[in-house]
């Protein structure tokens, strides 16, 4: 009994576990090689809301980069790249950078030829392949139908509806003035007072302004166009649903100017409404 209380004792403690874990990413897709086109489209989307996507992981998939023939299969391994192809490869050492200017944070690569995926790996990124990440994708869907046909067979259906999460909401009530901003992350957005000229509202679901929207409105912001925002008098300096953007520069119509009005996306026009209260 002694030696194996002593042998227990002598037992070093665990310094870590290693787990398989999930995580949700924002996947940044960029369609252009050309490190200065995609700096001009950083900040035609983000130049008003730098903050939007602070400390996010992101993943950079390159599937949508205009590739030839040649330099697809390169990338898969079949070829060796010349010269024309690694030139044509996206500068990941710039992007990934430029990235971290607007506050993201890259942390993995998806697709590209030889010479991205080496420059990824420099700068400290994984590498995610495609088979891989749709591998995991479908196991993951299969458990989670098994588990509830389980439950369906086990509980009472009632319990099983009640545990569906809830739609989140934040809800400010104060007046925001010129350079405050508010951002309703993974949510809905209700401001029951006024947001005044220069103030911000950006929420990843709808927004509801029961008061004068005299600033700037992004609902949908991580690209949900079922987003809609809502304003009791609509005087909004910009308005956008999932990256489409009205400005100033083409003035509000005259049928939801000043009114309760809606606006909501129509592929990729937005439609303003006004509301009959």
């Amino acid at each position: 009994m002694a030696q194996a209380s002593t042998a227990r004792a002598a037992r070093p403690a665990e310094g870590f576990d290693l787990k398989s874990a999930s995580l949700n990413l924002l996947a940044f897709v960029p369609k252009s090689v050309e490190l200065a086109d995609i700096e001009a489209e950083f900040e035609r989307r983000l130049g008003d809301t730098p903050d939007m996507f602070e400390h996010d992981p992101v993943l950079i998939d390159l599937a949508q980069l205009p590739r030839s023939s040649a330099e697809d299969e390169a990338g898969q391994g079949q070829l060796t790249l010349d010269q024309d192809a690694a030139q044509a490869a996206l500068d990941l050492t710039a992007l990934v950078a430029l990235l971290r200017r607007h506050r993201m944070q890259p942390v993995a690569l998806r697709g590209g030829n030889a010479t991205e995926r080496a420059q990824a790996l420099a700068a400290g990124l994984a590498l995610a392949p495609d088979d891989a990440l749709e591998a995991r994708a479908e196991t993951r869907t299969v458990e989670v139908v098994r588990e509830i046909v389980r439950e369906v067979q086990v509980e009472v259906p009632v319990q099983v509806a009640a545990a569906a999460e809830s739609p989140r909401t934040l809800v400010v009530d104060r007046p925001l003035r010129s350079g405050q901003q508010v951002y309703a992350k993974g949510a809905d957005l209700v401001v029951l007072a006024a947001v005044n000229p220069g103030a911000e509202v950006i929420a990843d679901g709808s927004i509801h302004v029961y008061a004068p929207l005299r600033g700037k409105a992004i609902a949908g912001a991580r690209g949900n166009t079922e987003a809609r925002i809502f304003a009791a008098s609509l005087e909004a300096e910009l308005i956008a649903i999932a990256g489409i953007y009205r400005t100033t520069e083409n003035p509000l119509p005259a049928h939801v100017l000043g009114k309760a009005a809606q606006v909501r996306l129509d592929g990729e026009k937005l439609v303003m409404e006004a509301l009959g209260i």
